[in-house]
């Protein structure tokens, strides 16, 4: 027996949760679990099925190509672990995070290396017997050095990367290469304090609460489908230090239930924004 997930995104129409079940029992499939959205302003539909039994991928497609409108994304996810890269520079708390709950089974990803620009967090990463790649920004241009970033990410077969506060921004071909397959987290509840130095944006303004945002990289600076978001509360006794502190745990947290819910294949990407399920 085996466990895959299939996930359903078309345009609406009456009847579709019937025939996409209907040809699961017509193939045997027992459903462990399922979830549907509608959004009604777009009219599209999503659906995530979780399926147990024994699978015939192609007939399965077929069936679901011939009851589903045209327009219909189908993609059926197979139960293995998701391989991740990281990408980092010099701060631990992510990235620190995401070994721990990769180690005690919390997060159910397989993280293949660990590419930073620096090697300070060498050390934190080979205590867990994980691939380290220092791949040195010195004298080399942006693209230059980024064309070396990317052979050390597919050599693992990544198929996410998390920017675990990697603290470099990405030209375009980069971003277009992994599509939809790069996380980022931002010490910011966006779209407020975009770009530089958030916190300090934040302290300026008085702010009472403040959060850290994880999205998709886009083109568009902090600006891509968020995944998860989260706050805590702060007060006049907070100077941007503290705040920075405080923040730490937030971005770290936030960070980490987002790769969650990806690796968990429960994200729909769709436009600027994402549907969880």
């Amino acid at each position: 027996m085996e466990r895959k997930t299939l996930l359903t995104h078309c345009t609406d129409e009456p009847g579709l949760i019937a025939k996409i079940t209907n040809i699961c029992y017509k193939h045997q499939l027992n459903i462990i679990h399922n979830n549907e959205f509608v959004d009604n302003t777009s009219g599209h539909f999503f659906m995530r099925t979780e399926l147990e039994g024994n699978f015939n991928d192609s007939v399965f497609k077929e069936d679901l190509d011939f009851a589903l409108p045209n327009n219909a994304e189908k993609t059926l996810v197979d139960s293995s672990k998701k391989k991740v890269v990281v990408l980092v520079t010099k701060e631990s708390h992510c990235l620190g995070d995401i070994l721990m709950k990769t180690f005690d089974g919390s997060l159910n990803v397989d993280i293949t290396a660990v590419v930073s620009n620096y090697d300070i967090l060498q050390p934190l990463v080979e205590k867990f017997d994980i691939p380290f790649r220092h791949v040195s920004h010195e004298g080399l241009s942006r693209e230059g050095h980024e064309l070396k970033v990317q052979e050390a990410i597919d050599s693992f077969e990544a198929d996410y990367i998390v920017l675990a506060k990697y603290m470099r921004i990405l030209t375009p071909s980069f971003v277009e290469h992994y599509q939809n397959r790069i996380i980022n987290i931002h010490h910011s509840f966006l779209p407020a304090f975009i770009g530089a130095k958030p916190y300090l944006q934040a302290y300026e303004r008085g702010v009472k609460i403040i959060g850290a945002t994880a999205h998709f990289v886009t083109n568009d600076l902090d600006e891509g489908p968020i995944i998860k978001q989260d706050v805590i509360p702060v007060d006049h006794n907070f100077s941007a230090q503290d705040m920075a502190q405080a923040g730490r745990d937030v971005e770290k947290n936030v960070l980490s239930k987002a790769l969650n819910k990806v690796v968990n294949d429960h994200v729909f990407v769709y436009g600027n924004k994402t549907v969880i399920l």
